[in-house]
């Protein structure tokens, strides 16, 4: 038993060692894209970080249902915080042999194995092009024929060319007027056969957003190219196509009908159209066990594809009593998808609330219209309720006149404030006993002054409110509060400008935009308190007052 107990420790750093290999070892598949028309080829990338394999990955599963049109491999070195990252990659270049639902199967490499790709490959749309057998010619078309104001159209350029081209060779930015325009990522390039000839193809998509109802001419686009060698074929046009021959290339123009917003669209509501729109809602911490004075991250973020983050109106705050607001800057973007663009944004603010109990939040709605089933939609996050509970580390002062909390106090509360009054007394009898012996005592040198004086305590405060110091700001208010007659509370309750500046400082403290604070309005606020509410600071120091006063 003890032999085969050592043996099993023994083995234990080379099983984990394998374990580990097994988890790093993986061979990850993809695609340039997803969705392709019938005669277009497709780019499979392969790519391993283990580099006790040697060889390249087994291309026969792939042969019942592709044509391999090519196969390159690219050796990467990184350095990543001193470690070196070995990976390799097989860049294969595929023709569907059918239509539909295709799917690639998984490739072997060694030990290792990819993981399937499904590709949806859709019947060739040869491009109607009256130039399609000339060596280079472009094709323009729109996924719709009619949008709505404001709505999203998908422009696809295509370039095809049956001969190699310079690099050189340019398209314009496109421009449309009356209509935004948004580019949808790089531009890509792949093959298709056309009537038996390969031709490369490089494309580009864009998103346009009609400005203006009616009818939306999309101009010709013109394409410059540089031609680098001729390509034998057996129409004239090919023939004549040389070597460094300089070609302008023209599209057609197109017509997009842009329809108004509808009637039955609510006045007061944004105009939404999207293909789809989500809402969602986050919090941080979670408000299961919310406590009075506690800050709670809310995050409302809207999705829509079809729409760019710019069209998304600002969702509805939580203006609700009981509960202080601190709005954050939002966060907007877009990602770009096979059907255009996807715009979100996220509104996040900071709640903080000041009492106890069940505090309502109420719905949050959006109205958006659906431009794929062509009718108006609603989405929504359900009312919730905040159960607020007491902070035992805040203390609350009771203003005067307010009825207690309850109704009667425990007999150890009691005793304890008999107490504190007792030693009151005795400390005040002291002090005075104190003061009457000292009046007979001979008059001694006033001692340099411990604490900071009031005049130091509002020069803090005013550094630190001209450098923007949120928090300098605080301590530095909290110092100079202790050195007057009342309260800061008392003080911004009779004096606005103070209250308001104070809810400032509170919500660049609480909130994350409390960089950007700006503390000019607080000096002034503090400046403009009438000059009997603020403890003087006398300009020279006059000595103490006579020790005997007649």
């Amino acid at each position: 038993m003890t032999r085969f107990t050592a043996s099993l420790f023994a083995l234990l750093p080379a099983l984990l060692l394998c374990t580990l290999q097994a988890q790093a070892a993986e061979l990850v598949a993809s695609v340039d894209r997803s969705r392709l028309n019938s005669g277009e080829t497709v780019e499979l990338t392969l790519e391993s970080s283990d580099v006790t394999q040697f060889g390249k990955p087994d291309m026969t599963p792939l042969e019942p249902l592709f044509e391999v049109r090519g196969t390159r491999q690219v050796n990467q070195l990184n350095t990543l915080s001193g470690d070196n990252r070995a990976t390799t990659r097989w860049i294969i270049t595929l023709l569907p042999r059918q239509n539909g639902s295709v799917v690639i199967p998984p490739l072997q490499l060694g030990e290792i194995q990819s993981q399937p790709i499904t590709l949806q490959v859709v019947e060739s749309a040869t491009p109607d092009n009256p130039n399609k057998r000339a060596a280079v010619f472009i094709d323009a078309s729109l996924d719709q024929s009619s949008v709505y104001v404001q709505a999203q159209a998908i422009l696809t350029l295509r370039i095809y060319h049956s001969v190699s081209l310079y690099d050189d060779s340019s398209l314009p930015p496109l421009q449309i007027p009356d209509a935004r325009i948004e580019q949808l990522g790089e531009s890509r390039t792949y093959e298709k056969d056309i009537d038996d000839v390969r031709h490369g193809v490089i494309e580009m998509r864009y998103a346009i957003y009609p400005q203006h109802s009616g009818e939306l001419i999309i101009p010709a686009q013109v394409f410059n190219a540089a031609l680098v060698e001729a390509q034998p074929a057996p129409n004239a046009a090919s023939q004549g196509a040389k070597s460094g021959k300089l070609m302008r290339i023209s599209s057609t123009e197109l017509l997009l009908t842009v329809m108004a917003k509808p009637l039955t669209y609510p006045a007061d509501a944004p105009w939404l159209p999207a293909r789809s729109l989500t809402l969602s809602e986050s919090w941080n911490p979670e408000p299961d066990h919310a406590q009075v004075g506690d800050s709670l991250t809310r995050s409302l973020t809207v999705k829509a594809e079809g729409l760019a983050s710019t069209q998304l109106p600002p969702l509805p705050g939580t203006e609700v009593a009981g509960l202080r607001r601190y709005p954050d800057q939002p966060v907007v973007g877009h990602q770009n998808s096979e059907r255009g663009l996807v715009g979100s944004r996220e509104d996040r603010e900071a709640l903080v609330p000041t009492r106890t109990g069940a505090i309502e939040l109420p719905a949050v709605e959006v109205v958006w219209w659906n431009t794929f089933e062509d009718h108006l939609e609603h989405s929504s996050l359900p009312a919730r309720t905040l159960h607020v509970a007491a902070n035992p580390s805040l203390v609350v002062d009771t203003p005067a006149g307010a009825a207690p909390v309850e109704a009667s106090v425990d007999s150890a509360t009691l005793w304890r404030w008999q107490l504190s009054t007792l030693v009151l007394a005795c400390t005040t009898l002291l002090g005075f006993g104190l003061w009457w012996r000292g009046r007979w005592q001979p008059a001694v040198l006033r001692t340099a002054q411990t604490g900071p004086s009031p005049r130091t305590v509002l020069d803090d405060l005013k550094r630190a409110c001209q450098a923007n110091d949120s928090h300098a700001t605080r301590q530095a208010l909290d110092a100079w509060a202790r050195q007057q007659p009342e309260t800061l509370a008392d003080m911004a309750a009779r004096f606005v400008p103070l209250s308001d500046a104070l809810d400032g400082l509170n919500g660049a403290l609480y909130s994350a935009t409390g960089q950007h604070w700006q503390g000019d309005e607080l000096w002034r606020a503090i400046k403009a308190i009438p000059i009997a509410e603020r403890v003087q600071d006398p300009v020279g120091d006059s000595g103490l007052p006579p020790l005997y006063p007649k």
